[in-house]
């Protein structure tokens, strides 16, 4: 059977990082104008008979297979394995080799569009930080942990192929806090507590972006393929402290040197704790100025403040 030629493909998306929460928002905005083929390096996704879906190492032969299999036109990498899993060289593999793997296949294959997701903390917290960081500001790789570097050297990977190859139309996104319903990072944990630790004397500034808002603003860096980096976040933040008051959390001072006793400390009253990676973000103010990609993609976060606050306080787990 012939088909019509008024009748258009479907565009045809590899996304990785299937399943993440936010990829999983991402799929649902996109299944019904677009071919989806969902990929993850940990476990395989099952998402309906429409969404090929695959548990493949980006590093593994078989993952170029995918590009043989289908006509993919765009890529949304979300698979940045979060520094809370799998081991160090684990994670570097997947994060780094397998980052560099996938844009190889892509300019390999001759893909059109990729949307790469970073995140805000390759800025680094220190006290000097400007009081609004845009995306002229370096990465801070030299003050970040060893945990946090691959996440720099992920984001180094993704720029060189921006310029060194145009046709990939690439787009960087560095966003700030995820958090909101299904989101099991460090601060969505910490905000779904009922107890949660702060230090003495240190109540930063943050910036929070709830998931559905998140996933919005994916969607529009995608079918608008315009090259570059961008930060994502609203134009409103508020205190550490101040969070966790709003959402229901009773705040336990710990002090912050030296640096094993916060560690030692939440440890003995069972609490939620901040991992030592981001044990400076707890401290210093790290306030991403969001307003390039806001005018560009004409993005406004939905949610306000106080609703994601007020889902947290309203949706506590019995203690």
């Amino acid at each position: 059977m012939n088909v019509p030629k008024n009748i258009q493909r479907k565009p045809q998306i590899l996304i990785t990082g299937a399943a993440g929460a936010t990829a999983q928002r991402v799929i649902e905005r996109l299944r019904e104008t677009c071919d989806l083929v969902a990929v993850d390096a940990r476990i395989q996704v099952p998402l309906g008979d429409d969404i090929p879906s695959y548990c493949i190492d980006f590093n593994h032969r078989s993952f170029e297979d995918l590009f043989r299999r289908y006509q993919f036109d765009g890529v949304i990498h979300l698979g940045r394995i979060r520094s809370s899993q799998l081991t160090r060289l684990r994670r570097y593999n997947a994060n780094v080799l397998g980052t560099q793997k996938l844009l190889d296949l892509s300019h390999k294959y001759g893909i059109q569009r990729i949307v790469v997701l970073s995140t805000f903390h390759v800025y680094g917290a220190m006290a000097y930080n400007p009081a609004l960081i845009d995306e002229s500001a370096p990465m801070k790789s030299a003050g970040l942990s060893a945990d946090l570097i691959d996440s720099v050297e992920l984001e180094n990977l993704a720029n060189l192929y921006l310029w060194r190859f145009p046709e990939l139309n690439i787009t960087i996104l560095r966003p700030c806090n995820i958090v909101g319903p299904s989101v099991q990072n460090t601060m969505g944990r910490l905000l779904a507590s009922h107890r949660a630790p702060v230090l003495a004397g240190f109540s930063p500034m943050m910036q929070f972006m709830h998931i559905d808002d998140m996933a919005d603003a994916i969607v529009l860096a995608y079918n608008k393929p315009v090259r570059g980096i961008f930060n994502v976040a609203s134009d409103d933040w508020v205190a550490y402290q101040r969070a966790l008051e709003l959402s229901g959390c009773t705040r336990i001072p710990v002090p912050s040197i030296p640096p094993v006793l916060p560690r030692l400390i939440l440890r003995t009253l069972r609490l939620q704790s901040f991992p030592a990676y981001l044990m400076e973000f707890f401290k210093y103010p790290v306030v991403i100025d969001g307003q390039a990609f806001a005018k560009e993609f004409g993005f406004q976060p939905k949610r306000p403040l106080k609703e994601i606050f007020r889902f947290y306080r309203d949706n506590k787990r019995p203690l």
